[in-house]
Order: structure tokens, then sequence, then C-alpha cells
């Protein structure tokens, strides 16, 4: 279609003809051609539902016509279900305060509002009434957050949990060896090992929950500097109210203006608890890697599903794909935690200028994790399958099994016993009938590797 041409305070823009967007969009489209990257679809849609909330507001204390307000959240509706997303071109690196964005929004709404309502809605003055892009933008951080938390996130992580808890169910009876240096060490129990990283999902559950209560406070009330010129006092509140049935969040305005808008502590805070979890997930991935190593020059203790050829030129080969996968996102995860530590620092008096980073990289953290988590959970740890006969092989030539003779010979004697059994390739109980004066029922009941894996003395 041809360009139309359309105006805001600086002049006359060309815009392509069918966009739903308008002059300040078009200018930010060619003042910021940097990476081809958009923010992300979650906050797109979190600026859909604030534009829809603060027409509610602004109708309901009677500063915007009911009928405009309507044709508003009907187009904010669009915007927020995802159905507009073609219309917001704009790079994420851009004006700091995302002042583009805002207005992108404002834009697009105001166009649909208008062949709606059969007569101009305006983007500034109907649109973005009671409102700014200084408390825009961080109350869409917050909101898009919270969303991707609530729905991506968090069942996740419980996907993954549930996952490992289920094999570790299914092979509580199995033992194996142990390692602590990566080298061999004493055994303990499949479950024993799995309910390491069944834990350390859920305490990362409980670190990003811990977070949630400031992350469902609000800047939405602030407008400019924090002093909420231009808005009713209730504006805030009432559109926090609405966000939350909205939403299915309970939302409230925040408690000082003035932090949320200059500040992105909170999103700094929930980063390093996304942090966390990624640490979290690559040792879970790499454990798994180890484990599936070989099968004959490796650990060979385990079996991943096998997903998809691993080589080009080695017929056969199959390689962890999953595990690799998600340690590639949790590296991700943790380079972004240092990007967002940058940005949070990036408050200059009454806002932050680096708005527009921060909700591209904290959502894209927080949508990755969950993904990946989920992926790691049902792609690979369910379909994982234990090779019992070489773990009891393995079990068998442990030379740390002599740790449960400690009481009886002492320190040195089982040194030398483990350093013969290693060297000559033989089960620690044949070489212990050697040194000690144990029958082999004796030794049997004390390095029993079931045994082993218990609380207590050994053989008490």
């Amino acid at each position: 279609m041809r360009n139309r041409m359309e105006h805001d305070s600086l002049g006359e823009v060309d815009v392509p003809g069918d966009a739903y967007y308008g002059a300040q969009t078009q200018r930010a489209v060619e003042n910021f051609r940097l990476s081809g990257t958009r923010l992300p679809q979650a906050f797109v849609s979190a600026l859909g539902h604030i534009k829809a909330c603060a027409a509610e507001a602004n109708a309901a204390l009677g500063l915007l016509d009911r009928d405009i307000a309507d044709a508003i959240v009907v187009a904010a509706n669009r915007v927020a279900g995802g159905e507009l997303d073609e219309h917001f071109p704009i790079d994420v690196f851009q004006t700091g305060s995302g002042t583009s964005s805002n207005m992108n929004a404002n834009e697009v709404i105001a166009h649909c509002a208008s062949i709606a309502l059969g007569r101009p809605v305006h983007p500034n003055d109907h649109v973005n009434m009671s409102q700014s892009s200084n408390d825009v933008i961080p109350t869409a951080i917050h909101v898009g957050a919270s969303l991707l938390v609530q729905e991506v996130l968090l069942p996740g992580l419980d996907v993954l949990a549930r996952r490992i808890d289920d094999r570790a169910a299914a092979n509580e009876a199995v033992v194996k060896t142990g390692r602590t240096h990566l080298m061999d060490a004493m055994p303990l129990t499949v479950a024993q090992e799995l309910s390491g990283w069944s834990v350390q999902v859920r305490r990362g559950q409980e670190r990003v929950q811990g977070v949630l209560p400031r992350l469902h406070t609000l800047a939405i009330g602030g407008t400019a500097v924090g002093t909420g010129v231009n808005a009713a006092v209730e504006f805030g509140p009432l559109v926090a109210q609405a966000l939350s049935r909205r939403i299915g969040i309970a939302f409230a305005a925040s408690g000082n203006y003035f932090e949320a808008l200059s500040s992105q502590d909170t999103a700094v805070e929930l980063s390093g608890q996304l942090k966390t979890v990624a640490v979290s997930l690559m040792k879970i991935a790499n454990d798994l890697r180890w484990m599936n190593s070989g099968p004959l020059g490796g650990l060979g203790e385990i079996e991943l599903p096998a997903l998809q050829p691993g080589s080009s030129i080695m017929p056969g080969k199959i390689n962890p794909v999953i595990p690799e996968a998600v340690a590639m996102v949790c590296a991700r995860v943790i380079g972004i935690d240092s990007t967002l530590t940058v940005a949070g620092q990036s408050g200059n008096f009454q806002l932050n200028v680096m708005l527009p980073l921060v909700a591209h990289d904290l959502l894209q953290s927080i949508d990755l994790l969950g993904k990946a988590a989920r992926l790691l959970g049902e792609r690979a740890i369910a379909g994982m399958t234990f090779r019992q006969a070489h773990l009891r092989a393995q079990l068998d030539r442990n030379p740390m099994l002599v740790t449960g003779l400690n009481r009886l010979i002492g320190y040195e004697q089982g040194s030398k016993i483990a350093r013969q059994a290693y060297s000559q390739g033989r089960p620690v109980i044949d070489v212990a009938l050697e040194h000690t004066r144990l029958s082999r029922a004796e030794l049997e009941r004390l390095l029993d590797p079931v045994a082993l894996t218990r609380p207590g003395i050994p053989g008490a």
C-alpha cells in the first residue's frame, strides 16, 4: 500500500499505509535501526492490559467519555491478545524510558479505536490519559514478568521437580557409586542423588516466589516523576485493581512512586533469583551429561532418550541434546543477570533510562528458564533409564567401600586395601579378606553398599 502522511509535534512523517501506528512510532523505527530485535510479546501484551485498565479507571473517574473508553478497551484487548504484534516494530535499543514503545501502543490502540468509534481517538489525550511512559513502562515490566512467572516459569519448574521425583521413586532401590571431585566416593541410592536435584528446583521456586510481593507492586499513577501530576490520586490504585481482576494476580499501586520510577531494584532482585535457578539447572544438566557419557568410554550410568542422530559423520552416535540446550539457556540467563545489574544502576534521579533493555532481558530470562525446565523434565529426565548391571559392577570395584571398615581396621590399613584393590582391579572384599581377620560374612555386612547409604555407623 502507498504511504500515508501522519503528524506529531515535530511535523509530518511518511508512515506505511497498512501500519496501525503513527508518526512517533515511525520516527523510532527510523532512528533505532540497531538489532532488529523487538520487545517480547509478553511486554506488548502487558501494555495492552495496562491501557485497557487505564481507560476503565479514567471512565470511572469521569475523566474519559464512556464510549471512547469502551473503544480503547476493545482495541487494547486486541493488543493484549497478541493480535496486533506486527504493528509493534520498534527495536529494543531505543530511548531509555521506553517512550517510543509506549507511544507505539498509544498510536495502535488509538487507530483501532478511532475506526471502531467512527471519530478520532487521540493517542496522547485519550489512550495515554493520566499516564506517562515513565510509569507505564515500569508497570509493564512488572506485569509482563508476573504473567511469565505465573504461566511459564513456576509451572515449568514444577514439571521438572515432579519428573525428578517420579524417576527417584521408580528407582528407589538402585544403589550407585557416589562421586566427589569427579572421583569415586561412597555409595548412595539413585533416589538420594535425585532428591538433591528435586530440592534444588523446589528451592528455586521458593526464591522466585519470595520476590513476588515486590514484583506485584506497580508504578502506574506516578506519571512523570513520581508526583502523580495530571492523574487523579485514585487512578493508580484503580488501575492496579482492574489489572488484578483481569489477570488474576493481586497487584497493588506502589507505596512510593519515586522508588518505582527511579529504580529497577525488583527486576535486579528477580534476575538474581533467576540466575540461581539457572545455576541449579546447569548443575543438573551437567550431571546428566556425565552420567550419560559413553556408552563405553564414559560413566555409562544412564541412558537418555534417543531424540536425534548425534553426528553427521559418525553413524549411530547419540548425544545428550536436551541437557546441552538447557545448559546454553542457563549460560544465557547468567549473562543476562550481569546486563540487568548494569541496567539497574542506570537510574538517574527520577528515572531509570534502560527500561526497554530491562524489559527485554528480564522477560527473556523468565521465559527461557521456564521452558528449559519443562523441556529437561519431559524430554530428558522422564525417559531416563538406569543401567543397573553396570552400576552394580562399578560398585563392586569401588575401592571407597573400604570406608565401612574404618572403625575396625583404621584409616591407614583401609588406604592400603583400597590402593591394592584399585591397582589390581579386584573387589575390596577379596583384598580385605587377605589383610584382616574379618570373615567374609562380616565383610559382606560391613561393605554392603545398601547399608552404606544409610545414616549411622556401618555394621552397627
